[in-house]
Order: C-alpha cells, then structure tokens, then sequence
C-alpha cells in the first residue's frame, strides 16, 4: 500500500508525473493561472489593468470548471485605523469578486474574507506587500463544508 503525504508539495508533484499526467498537455484555457496575489498602492482599491487581465484568465478557468470555488483574501497594511482597513480590504475583495461575476462565475462558488492588516503577509513595516488580495481555489467538497 501507497500513503502519499499531502503536505509534501514535491512528493505530490512526483506522483503527478508518475500518473502520467502532462500539464503542457492542456490547453491553455484550462490550466489554471499561476498567479494568485494582487497588490495595491496606498488606500487603493481599483484594479490595474494587467492584474484585471490575470483575473478575466481565473473567470475563464473557473467557468470552465463549474465544481470549483474560490475564497479571495482581502488585506490591507497597518497604516490608519483597523475599522478603515478591514473596509478597504473588503472593497478591494469585493472588487475581484465583481469582475469575476461580470465575466460569468455564479456568486455562489465565491467566497469573501476581508482581514483588514490582522494576517500580514510579511512583516508589518513591509506595507506595501501587505496591501493585497489573495485567490485561494477550494476543493468542491470543502467549499460545500463552508
């Protein structure tokens, strides 16, 4: 018997290769894409336009894949009041959420956490890291648990 321990990234990724499993085989539009943090500048909450081309690339893979949800993580730094951060967290999830509904994923397979600066990413003096959104993909069954 075979035990293949879930939280080794590269044991998982050799029983991958051993299944015979070939990501270079998908197409492009059903691979999901890579990049899954956003940044934003000091009290931002608008998107720029090559992080707005990132995200339409998530709307594509998750209508493709309509059992698969996502929870999207909104974090601000620790500049200013906690109240006013964890606000501008949630604009800035709720304007990733917006876009991906206006390019056709069903609301319900969306999830929104606005953290204010509670879970920095790196140190709290390293505002700028701090200040960003997070797409994280749920198994189907874990996204029914929630």
């Amino acid at each position: 018997m075979t035990v293949l321990v879930l939280d080794n990234p590269e044991l998982i990724a050799k029983a991958v290769v051993a299944s015979g499993f070939n990501a270079a085989a998908l197409a492009p539009e059903e691979r999901r894409p890579h990049r899954m943090r956003f940044h934003y500048g000091f009290n931002k909450h608008a998107l720029d336009s090559s992080d707005k081309a990132i995200i339409l690339q998530h709307a594509v893979y998750l209508r493709q894949h309509p059992a698969v949800s996502i929870r999207i993580h909104g974090h601000s730094d620790n500049f200013g009041a906690e109240d006013f951060n964890r606000f501008l967290s949630r604009l800035r999830t709720n304007a990733v959420a917006r876009l991906l509904i206006k390019e056709g994923v069903a609301e319900s397979r969306i999830l929104v956490t606005s953290w204010g600066s509670a879970r920095p990413f790196t140190t709290p003096d390293d505002r700028a890291a701090n200040r960003r959104v997070e797409i994280e993909y749920l198994a189907s069954d874990m996204a029914k648990a929630l």
